[in-house]
């Protein structure tokens, strides 16, 4: 597969902070629509790996490519305008505001209007059609009008997901979706996530430690090692590969 054949490339990746290396030499290539599942021990690279494709961190070494488009020294913001959406291990949402607020100042974004009228929000305009219509699809719209800060963990991953879903991404990095999210609510929120790449086409790249999860949702599965990519399959494949499961399935258990 080229390059620009993918949706997301991530080439020769390096990072390294006072002469400790983080990452060295990772190759990953998403194809669109495709999702990916990264797993791997506690300090394996996971999160860093995350905060390089998003643009928090610079890179050592290496580029991403972005549907065949160098990001790797683009703004965050400039990714985000370019269909790159993450969310991250903890809540990142304004807990003061509405759930519906938080997804309509997401599709205001999204259609360059002034975030102003956030103050004064209307049923009938574009943007709350919009947040409206996501919050349908995570199974949010009885609780529009609920504080976000109020929801469960489950209901706020949800809510992430239809804040992201409001800037119409082609690419989503999910951090650890399932994090502090009860075992009951674990099932939902796959649908959700499954929901949100059938209707969508999106593609996602998941960093999670639920291995079920990952075995349930994902096309292939990318096992990050001491800051390399060990192995990268199937993940029926990559439950059977001895040098998987004594690098990290064993060491897990």
């Amino acid at each position: 597969m080229s390059p620009s054949s993918a949706a997301l490339t991530v080439e020769k990746l390096s990072f390294a902070v006072g002469g400790a290396k983080i990452l060295t030499d990772v190759d990953l290539e998403v194809p669109a629509g495709e999702i990916i599942g990264v797993i791997g021990p506690n300090g394996a690279g996971k999160t860093t790996l995350f905060n390089m494709v998003s643009g928090i961190h610079a890179p050592t070494a290496g580029r991403i490519l972005l549907d065949g488009k160098d990001i790797t020294h683009e703004p965050i913001h400039r990714r985000a305008r370019a269909g790159l959406g993450r969310t991250f291990q903890t809540s990142n949402l304004f807990p003061g505001l509405s759930v519906l607020e938080n997804v309509r100042l997401s599709a205001q974004r999204r259609l360059g209007g002034n975030l102003s009228v956030l103050r004064f929000p209307r049923r009938s305009d574009d943007a709350t059609r919009i947040a409206l219509a996501h919050l349908d699809e995570v199974g949010l719209v009885p609780l529009a009008d609920a504080t976000a800060g109020g929801l469960s963990h489950g209901d706020k991953r949800k809510l992430e997901i239809a804040v992201l879903l409001a800037m119409d991404p082609s690419v989503i990095l999910l951090d650890e979706p399932m994090a502090g999210v009860a075992r009951a609510d674990v099932p939902g929120l796959s649908e959700v996530i499954r929901g949100m790449h059938r209707n969508h086409g999106c593609t996602v790249l998941m960093v999670e430690h639920h291995i079920d999860v990952v075995m349930d949702l994902v096309d292939r599965v990318a096992v990050l090692h001491q800051g390399t990519i060990l192995a990268l399959d199937e993940p029926q494949k990559i439950m059977a590969d001895p040098l998987v499961q004594s690098a990290y399935l064993g060491a897990a258990a």
